[in-house]
């Protein structure tokens, strides 16, 4: 069998992959910013030694860890709302799982680079007459933060990745876009084509940016 490409067919449909691609952005910069303030908190909040603060904490990590990403946002958008009783827009929907799935690896990527600071940096930040915040603020996080940077570049780049698990539940996204595209056209081998094209043109150079940094980081003397 041979099949005939046509790219040109999809030139009228340019509009629709550009709001596409403007949704996934979108979506990916907010969950990621919301997810840091979520991660930052959580990731704190798991530094205490309260067992009372840290169980639930530990709790929300796991089940956001453990658990697929497209369970969880099925889940938001159908079960929730019924033990809820109120109804949650797809698009609420989709950004609270994201922001809670991402929040939840930067959360321990937040207490993973804070605890991999060697114990003789907390002790002499403290006999200089530190106090605990004083530690954490002028001597901890300034190292912590160059170990934490590559993990936390690499979880963002994932995240735009997920963001086309919301065309499941009918957010306007890339990947949803090109699924009408396709229903309209019958051509899904051009049209899948083109939107692993798009994703590829807007994850590569981010891959390749954050390995230039890492080198950066990594060339720097300690």
């Amino acid at each position: 069998m041979h099949y005939q490409w046509d790219f040109a067919l999809l030139l009228r449909y340019a509009p629709l992959f550009w709001s596409g691609v403007l949704v996934t952005l979108g979506y990916t910069a907010a969950t990621i910013l919301i997810g840091l303030i979520i991660g930052l908190a959580v990731g704190l909040g798991r530094l205490s030694k309260s067992r009372l603060l840290n169980i639930p904490l530990v709790a929300f990590i796991e089940a956001f860890r453990c658990t697929p990403l497209l369970v969880q946002i099925v889940w938001f958008y159908y079960a929730l709302p019924v033990l809820l009783g109120i109804q949650i827009p797809a698009v609420a929907a989709g950004i609270l799982t994201l922001s809670c799935y991402t929040g939840a690896f930067y959360a321990e990527i937040f207490r993973g680079g804070i605890v991999s600071i060697e114990q003789g940096q907390w002790d002499a930040a403290r006999a200089l007459g530190l106090r605990r915040w004083g530690v954490m603020r002028r001597v901890i996080l300034p190292q912590a933060v160059r170990r934490m940077i590559p993990p936390f570049v690499n979880q963002s780049i994932t995240q735009l990745k997920n963001t086309s698990l919301i065309s499941t539940i009918a957010v306007p996204d890339l990947l949803y876009n090109g699924t009408l595209i396709t229903a309209d056209t019958y051509r899904p081998l051009e049209v899948y084509t083109v939107v692993a094209v798009i994703y590829f043109a807007l994850l590569f150079p981010s891959t390749l940016l954050a390995q230039a940094y890492e080198r950066r980081l990594a060339a720097r003397p300690r």
